[in-house]
């Protein structure tokens, strides 16, 4: 069953504009009410999903650094007696730059996370204020800086194709974050999600975002930059040392089962589709009426559970080996892909083929969600 854990942590000190992730600000945490009900949750799951040993944690969030590390510990612990850890085991916590979560390093990596990922966003002041970031340049450096310190594994993030983003300043930008030396690098294009303020921003004219051209023009420097760093891109838009690769998201984006527990946590477990309450105090509440945050818990079909591996395998590196997929799911290949699309793609050099495995090249990365809608076999998605 599962050999991957994820753990959402809701709460943020502020919502940031671009941000569609479920997080909430609340001014008061009880942490004890929160440690019981992860606690449950997690034990609940684990009855669910257990017998395998876990490879990977992931605490997401929100800001999970701005849990007490004694509440990581606890939950690392019981998460070891429920599942076992396997040899090497990758535990990731996300964090914000700030000065008070930098000072809870040495506490987390006590308490057993050993790689972590910063949501830096960019080393440029006026930038960090339109992102509506509370961390400035110095305390981002700073942090990556104390990072390096604590944990054996250090990524951090920057959002890249901000309004008026030239190529000279990204590259600037960019060379500045690959001097720090880390293994990875998760390196997204601003994008405009609904039900967020910059939606509404856009709507109002209060700024235009970068048009799609120049937007490609960065990708390609991205792309150029980091492979020649020894950073090269394994994913769309995240980059690692051979062997530095986030061993969670990994298992995400080669459908293999995972479990996840926290408000709003998704999972997929022997063939089923698991979400938690997003609001916090509905998964509370459901924590004390049923011993679980669940609120959802479907069974997938075969052809829906290809269409999902498809989806995600194909924004990965290594695409998708069809020959797996069919030994997976019992589709063959034609029934998985549109193969007159795929002949149209590769000749267009969107995709690749290598015996019976797919890939979208680096020129189909910029176009990788048309190209989905047109790989993937209509009749498959519609099954």
């Amino acid at each position: 069953m599962a050999r991957a854990l994820y753990i959402h942590w809701p709460f943020c000190l502020a919502k940031c504009p671009y941000c569609d992730f479920n997080s909430h600000v609340r001014e008061t945490i009880v942490q004890s009410q929160w440690e019981e009900a992860l606690l449950a949750d997690l034990r609940h799951e684990a009855q669910a999903a257990g017998g395998e040993q876990l490879e990977s944690i992931f605490f997401g969030g929100g800001t999970p650094s701005l849990m007490p590390p004694v509440l990581v510990a606890r939950l690392l612990d019981e998460a070891e007696r429920l599942w076992g850890f396997a040899p090497g085991i990758e535990i990731t916590l996300e964090a914000n730059p700030s000065s008070v979560e930098a000072a809870n390093f040495a506490a987390l990596a006590g308490a057993g996370v050993n790689r972590v990922s910063l949501g830096v966003q960019s080393f440029e002041d006026e930038a960090l204020r339109f992102l509506g970031r509370l961390h400035g340049a110095v305390e981002a450096v700073a942090a990556i800086e104390v990072a390096q310190r604590h944990f054996a594994r250090v990524s951090f993030d920057l959002i890249y194709a901000r309004p008026g983003q030239d190529e000279a300043a990204w590259r600037d930008e960019l060379a500045r974050g690959l001097a720090f030396g880390t293994g990875h690098l998760s390196l997204y294009q601003l994008t405009i999600e609904a039900a967020t303020r910059f939606a509404t921003d856009v709507r109002r004219g209060v700024f235009t975002p970068l048009d799609d051209e120049r937007a490609a023009d960065l990708f390609a420097l991205t792309r150029e930059m980091t492979a020649a760093a020894g950073l090269p891109a394994y994913e769309i838009s995240n980059h690692a040392r051979p062997g530095e690769e986030s061993r969670h998201n990994l298992a995400y984006w080669r459908y293999r089962d995972y479990a996840g527990i926290g408000p709003g946590a998704h999972g997929r477990r022997g063939g089923m589709a698991t979400m938690r309450h997003r609001k916090p105090e509905n998964y509370l509440a459901a924590i004390e009426l049923s011993g679980h945050g669940l609120v959802e818990e479907r069974a997938l079909t075969r052809a829906g559970q290809a269409t999902e591996a498809l989806l995600m395998g194909l924004r990965l590196r290594e695409g998708v080996d069809c020959a797996d997929l069919t030994s997976r799911f019992g589709f063959a290949r034609d029934e998985l892909i549109d193969g007159s699309k795929l002949a149209l793609h590769r000749d267009l050099g969107l995709v690749a083929t290598a015996g019976t495995r797919i890939v979208v090249t680096d020129a189909g990365m910029p176009l990788l969600d048309a190209l989905l809608g047109d790989l993937v076999a209509g009749e498959l998605v519609a099954a």
